[in-house]
């Protein structure tokens, strides 16, 4: 995969290893866990503004239990 620099939230607590990285690709945007970088998937833009407009709607419940 073509990667660009993979970037964390400001909200991401230094060092940690349990946040969301993104980077841009020529294939869309990828999307890793920083606890398992070796492991992405990519999305188009379009897909990720969906995804991320559905979160702050509260459209998204958890799983349950």
């Amino acid at each position: 995969m073509t990667e660009g620099k993979w970037q964390r939230s400001s909200f991401s607590p230094d060092g940690g290893n349990n946040c969301v990285e993104v980077a841009a690709t020529a294939h869309g945007v990828a999307l890793r866990e920083s606890d398992s970088p070796s492991e992405a998937i990519t999305v188009t833009p379009g897909a990720l503004r969906e995804l991320i407009r559905g979160v702050r709607a509260r459209e998204l419940a958890p799983p349950r239990a």
